[in-house]
C-alpha cells in the first residue's frame, strides 16, 4: 500500500534511523512498488510510500512535514500560502502560528504528519472520513507511528502482541472498529481526529465531526440544482488528471458515479462490473441497464470459485487487520480488470447511503422507533400484557409477530442494531474458549458502539444513524474494504460522495428528505429522477455479495480451503474445536447462506494468522 511511517523521541543516528525507517516501509510499497521519500533527524524520522502525485515530504523551517493523499488547502488564508509558497511552507508556518488549528484548514483525504524535533512536539491526523488510516503506539517517551500495522510492528520497540479483546471484536463485527488494533499497545486515529505529542505526552482531538443543519424553508429545485453541481464537481476532483474508471454494481450510487463521470468527461466513462452464476447474486443485469442508459464503456468478469480460492490468501495478506467483509473478493477482481485495462484510478460509489439514508436498517429502525412514541403506561399496562399473555399466542402468526416487535422495540439504540447478532446468536461461550474468554470483555463490542453513537451532536434517530454509519459501516468497513482490494490489484481509489462539498451539502437535508416514512434516500432519488433509469432507482440494494455460503456446499476445492483453515484454527486455541465440528458438519447443511458468513470470518481469521506468519518467515 502507499503511506507513510516515522516516528519522534527515538533514534540511534541518522544512518541507524534511514536503515529502520526502510524496514518500516518496506510493507506500505510492497503491492504496488511505490517509490519511498525519507526524511530523518536525529530522534524523529518519517517516510512516504506513494505516487509523487499524492506525496508531500520535506523539511521545512526545522520541521519535518509529510502529507499523503489527496489534500487541498481548505481555508483561504492557507489556500494563499500555498499557492505562493507552496503547501509544505504553508502548513509549516500554520503549524508555527497555530498547531491545533492546521487539520481543520485541510481538505479532501489525507494522513499528515508534521514533526518539531527541536521542540519535542509532533502532530498526526488523517482526514474527516477517515480514508487514509494512521496506527500509534507510544513506547516509552517515544512515539511509532505508521499508516498499515505491518509497518508499525517493523520498528524495533514496537509490540506485535496479539489483542484478545479486538479478536472478539472481530468476530463480533467482521472487522475490528477503530480505535483499537489487532496489536495491543497499538491505537488507531479516528475520522476527523488529530493527536498531539509533546516531550512524550499525547493529546487526542477531535477536529472535525458530522454537524447536522437541516434548511427546511430551501426549495426542493434549489437544493435539486445544487446537488447536482455538486455531483459534478465532486466527479472532476476526485477523478484528477488520472486514466480514471468507475465501479459500477448497478446501484443508485454508482450508476449516479458512472453517469456523471460520462457526462463531465465528454466521452464514455469506463465501467466495471462483477457478476456471479449463482442464483440471487448477479447483479449485472442492473449494471447493463445504467450502461445502456449512460452509454459507458462497459466491462464485466464474472468470479468463479476458483477465483474466490485463489483470492483468499491474498486478501487476508493485504489487510493489516483480520477483515471478513467477504465483497473485498469482488472488488479486488473487479479492480484487476481495470488495470488491465490500463486505468490508474478507480472511483466508487462509497459514502452515498450514509450521507443521504440509503440503508434498510434506517427504515426498520424508524419503524421500531414509533413503539416509543406511545405512551409508558398504555405500554406497559395495556399493550404487553396484553400481547405476551395473550392464550395460545406462540401459535398465532400475528401475536408472534407482535411479541417480536415489542421485544426490538424495547431494547434501546444502538444495541438494537445488533439484535440479529451472528456471534451473539451462537452465544461466545459456544464459540470461544474459555482460556481465550478470560482476557476479553464480551460487553466491549456493544459499550464501543455505544461510545460511538454518543461520540455526536446529533438530535434525530436517522441523523444518529448516519453519524454512526459513517464511523462504523464506512470508515471501519466499507472503505478500508475497497481501498485494500484496490491497492492488491495496485489500483488507486477515490470517492466523489466524500468530498467535502457533498459531505456539507447533504448536512443541510432535513430528517424526510433523507427517510420519508420507510422511503430511504427520498431527496437522492428525487433529484435525480431523470437522470437515472427508473429501474435502478426503484430496485433494492445489494451490491457486489459474494455467494461463498451457497458455494462451500457444491464447490469441493473452496470447501476445503475453509475445512483446513478451520481445523488450523482450532490448534490456536481461540474458538472451541466442537463449536467448528458442529459449524462445518451440522450448521452449514441446515443453512449454508446464513452460516456460511461465520465460516467465513474464522477462515479469514486463520488466514490472516497464516500470512503474518508467512511474510515473518
Amino acid at each position: 500500500m502507499s503511506g507513510l511511517c516515522g516516528w519522534i523521541g527515538q533514534g540511534a543516528g541518522v544512518a541507524e534511523n534511514q536503515a529502520q525507517l526502510t524496514s518500516m516501509a518496506q510493507p506500505l510499497s510492497r503491492f504496488d512498488g511505490a517509490p519511498l521519500a525519507l526524511e530523518c533527524g536525529r530522534s524523529s524520522a518519517v517516510a512516504i510510500a506513494a505516487a509523487a502525485a499524492s506525496t508531500l515530504t520535506a523539511t521545512i523551517d526545522g520541521l519535518q512535514v509529510a502529507l499523503w493523499g489527496n489534500a487541498y488547502a481548505a481555508d483561504p488564508v492557507l489556500a494563499a500560502q500555498a499557492a505562493a509558497e507552496g503547501l509544505g511552507k504553508a502548513l509549516a508556518a500554520a503549524f508555527r502560528r497555530d498547531a491545533d488549528s492546521v487539520c481543520a484548514k485541510l481538505g479532501g483525504s489525507f494522513a499528515l504528519c508534521i514533526i518539531d524535533e527541536d521542540n519535542g512536539e509532533a502532530l498526526l491526523a488523517i482526514d474527516r472520513m477517515g480514508v487514509h488510516p494512521l496506527s500509534f503506539q507510544r513506547v516509552g517517551e517515544a512515539l511509532l507511528f505508521a499508516s498499515s500495522a505491518d509497518a508499525l510492528i517493523r520498528h524495533r520497540l514496537a509490540s506485535a502482541d496479539i489483542d484478545p479483546q479486538a479478536l472478539y471484536n472481530f468476530a463480533y463485527f467482521h472487522m475490528i472498529p477503530s480505535p483499537r488494533s489487532v496489536y495491543q499497545g497499538h491505537e488507531r486515529l479516528l475520522p476527523g481526529e488529530m493527536l498531539r505529542y509533546s516531550k512524550g505526552r499525547l493529546t487526542r482531538t477531535t477536529y472535525w465531526r458530522m454537524h447536522f443543519d437541516p434548511q427546511p424553508t430551501r426549495s426542493f429545485g434549489e437544493l435539486k440544482e445544487e446537488f447536482r453541481d455538486v455531483l459534478k464537481s465532486s466527479v472532476l476532483e476526485t477523478a484528477g488528471n488520472a486514466k480514471v474508471g468507475a465501479f459500477l454494481s448497478g446501484g443508485t450510487d454508482s450508476s449516479t458515479v458512472s453517469g456523471i463521470l460520462t457526462a463531465v468527461g465528454g466521452k464514455p466513462a469506463g465501467t466495471y462490473s462483477i457478476g456471479f452464476a449463482a442464483e440471487g447474486y448477479d447483479e449485472t443485469g442492473y449494471a447493463r441497464i445504467a450502461q445502456r442508459h449512460f452509454g459507458t464503456a462497459h466491462h464485466e468478469y464474472y468470479v468463479t470459485p476458483d477465483d474466490v480460492v485463489t483470492a483468499i490468501p491474498q486478501i487476508a495478506a493485504v489487510f493489516d487487520q483480520p477483515f471478513g467483509n467477504a465483497s473485498a473478493v469482488p472488488a479486488f477482481y473487479c479492480s484487476r480488470m481495470a488495470r488491465a485495462d490500463g486505468i490508474t484510478r478507480m472511483l466508487g460509489g462509497d459514502g452515498g447511503d450514509e450521507l443521504f439514508g440509503g440503508n434498510e436498517r434506517y427504515s426498520k429502525q424508524h419503524v421500531f422507533a414509533l413503539y416509543e412514541q406511545v405512551p409508558a403506561l398504555l405500554r406497559k399496562a395495556l399493550l404487553e400484557p396484553a400481547v405476551f399473555h395473550f392464550p395460545g399466542g406462540q401459535h398465532l402468526n400475528v401475536v408472534r409477530k407482535a411479541r417480536s416487535y415489542i421485544e426490538q422495540a424495547s431494547v434501546p439504540m444502538p444495541a438494537r442494531l445488533e439484535t440479529y447478532n451472528l456471534l451473539g446468536r451462537y452465544g461466545p461461550t459456544q464459540v470461544f474458549t474459555d482460556a481465550f474468554l478470560a482476557g476479553a470483555n464480551v460487553n466491549d463490542p456493544l459499550a464501543s458502539l455505544t461510545a460511538a453513537y454518543g461520540h455526536q451532536e446529533a438530535a434525530s434517530l436517522i441523523n444518529r444513524m448516519l453519524a454512526l454509519d459513517l464511523k462504523v459501516t464506512l470508515a471501519d468497513n466499507d472503505l478500508p474494504k475497497v481501498v485494500k482490494a484496490c491497492e492488491l490489484a495496485g489500483m488507486e481509489v477515490a470517492f466523489p460522495f466524500l468530498t467535502d462539498s457533498m459531505v456539507r451539502f447533504s448536512a443541510q437535508l432535513t430528517d424526510k428528505q433523507k427517510l420519508n416514512g420507510t422511503k430511504l434516500r427520498y431527496f437522492f432519488k428525487e433529484a435525480l429522477r431523470d437522470f437515472l433509469p427508473e429501474d435502478i432507482i426503484n430496485k433494492q440494494k445489494h451490491g457486489f455479495g459474494l455467494p461463498f455460503g451457497v458455494w462451500l456446499t457444491s464447490e469441493p476445492q473452496l470447501k476445503q480451503l475453509a475445512i483446513d483453515s478451520l481445523h488450523d484454527l482450532k490448534k490456536r486455541r481461540i474458538i472451541r474445536g466442537e463449536f467448528i465440528d458442529t459449524l462445518v458438519n451440522q450448521h452449514l447443511q441446515e443453512h449454508a447462506g446464513y452460516h456460511g458468513t461465520m465460516v467465513w470470518v474464522l477462515m479469514m481469521m486463520e488466514q490472516w494468522f497464516k500470512q503474518r506468519e508467512v511474510t515473518r518467515d
